[in-house]
């Protein structure tokens, strides 16, 4: 379980500033230093500080606003609103960043952290991660709409270290012209990459305001990952836990034991027949009654390729099996037919640290219909086994061969 606790921090003054730690199920990882919204250390970034732990960080949140009013903690109605800029307004961020410098030694020096510390910091706390990548020394930095770049003289925050910034593309706070002055601060510097995601608002990364966006989450997190796996872990054999919960599923079928390789809320959606389920206690059930039991014993899965990416891998499939039972989760409603059926699979499983998070099945049911006797392939504009057996054997069939205007070239 992810431990969590408020601390004390020294700051370089003598006195002590609040923080909230996060360290991760190991008991410890490289660290993060969180700087906060202009809405104080609230649930939001309590659960970002969560949500990294859960990625195996050791996770340091320092109050930032403590000076003016410690324990500040704001919504995001007007009122809320308003007394947030109010506290913007009146930061000393000279005196920030000493905290901010106070606060990453702290958090090196603890033991939950093995002495590497990025800094993450969202919109304020993204254009003050960015000046510490300047004047302090952490490993990386991920700063997340950090608007207020542009408050600083050209030339006056140059990273020292490798830096991603992070824009959503349909914030009405970065429009297009000023995400331009950004990408040109920092155009040309190699330790500096922007990601700007279409659509996506201010603080789209805050799953508590209306303006989160979960793809434009995704993607970012995914962007972070890469930069600060490589550079300071934790690293995760994404290859050896995929085949272990897959040994779980079709080798032991166990379900019980299949769950425990998931997070506390995991997610399986096979695409075509949408089958599977969301939550430790669905999945439990859908697995133990209607998956890892039903398999035919002949059920064989053929590698074709696969991609391992920092927080997923991407298998694509060639399964073949006998229906000589009810599958419901692939073929729901279909009878056992005897038949042998051979179906491209693409699985898209998502890692949450040393636990898989999601699955994604895609597959094409018009395929397994006809197959199966269901479907009539010669009314609709689909295939049997074929389409398998061109993926191992690209050259071995002729392409093209539904579509009536086909004409071969020469």
């Amino acid at each position: 379980m992810i431990r969590e606790e408020r601390v004390s921090i020294a700051s370089h003054d003598g006195a002590a500033l609040g923080g909230f730690l996060t360290v991760p199920e190991e008991g410890r990882g490289p660290g993060i230093l969180l700087l906060q919204e202009i809405f104080g250390v609230n649930e939001a970034m309590r659960a970002a500080a969560r949500l990294f732990a859960e990625e195996g960080y050791c996770v340091l949140v320092p109050d930032l606003f403590w000076r003016m009013q410690p324990g500040v903690e704001l919504g995001y109605d007007a009122e809320d609103s308003a007394r947030a800029y109010a506290f913007y307004q009146d930061l000393d961020r000279d005196m920030a960043m000493r905290d901010i410098g106070a606060a990453l030694a702290d958090l090196r020096a603890r033991p939950e952290c093995d002495g590497q510390a990025a800094i993450v910091g969202f919109c304020l706390g993204g254009t003050l991660a960015l000046r510490a990548g300047t004047e302090l020394a952490p490993d990386a930095v991920v700063a997340f709409y950090p608007v207020a770049v542009l408050d600083y003289p050209v030339g006056a925050i140059r990273p020292r270290c490798p830096t991603q910034i992070h824009l959503g593309g349909a914030d009405p706070m970065c429009p297009p012209e000023v995400a331009e002055q950004i990408t040109e601060r920092f155009n040309g510097d190699p330790l500096v990459k922007i990601y700007s995601y279409a659509g996506a608002g201010h603080a789209f990364f805050n799953p508590f305001r209306e303006e989160h966006d979960r793809l434009a989450s995704e993607h970012a997190l995914t962007h972070a990952l890469e930069l600060l796996r490589p550079l300071m872990g934790p690293h995760y054999d994404l290859v050896a836990m995929w085949e272990r919960h897959a040994y779980f599923e079709f080798g032991l079928r166990d379900a019980d034991q299949t769950i425990e390789t998931m997070v506390d809320v995991p997610y399986v959606n096979h695409v075509p027949a949408m089958t599977g389920g969301t939550g430790r206690e669905e999945l439990r059930h859908f697995y133990k009654n209607y998956f890892v039991d039903v398999h035919p014993e002949d059920y064989s899965a053929t590698s074709i390729s696969r991609t391992v990416g920092v927080n997923r891998i991407v298998d694509e499939m060639l399964i073949s099996f006998t229906h000589d039972r009810l599958m419901d989760y692939v073929l729901p409603g279909i009878q056992p037919t005897g038949r042998k059926l051979t179906i491209a699979v693409c699985g898209v499983v998502t890692f949450r640290g040393p636990k898989l998070r999601h699955e994604h099945l895609y597959y094409d049911s018009a395929s397994l219909l006809v197959q199966a006797g269901i479907l009539d392939p010669a009314r609709y504009p689909v295939t049997g086994a074929e389409q398998a057996r061109k993926v191992i054997d690209p050259h071995g069939l002729p392409s093209n061969g539904l579509m009536t205007s086909w004409i071969p070239a020469g």
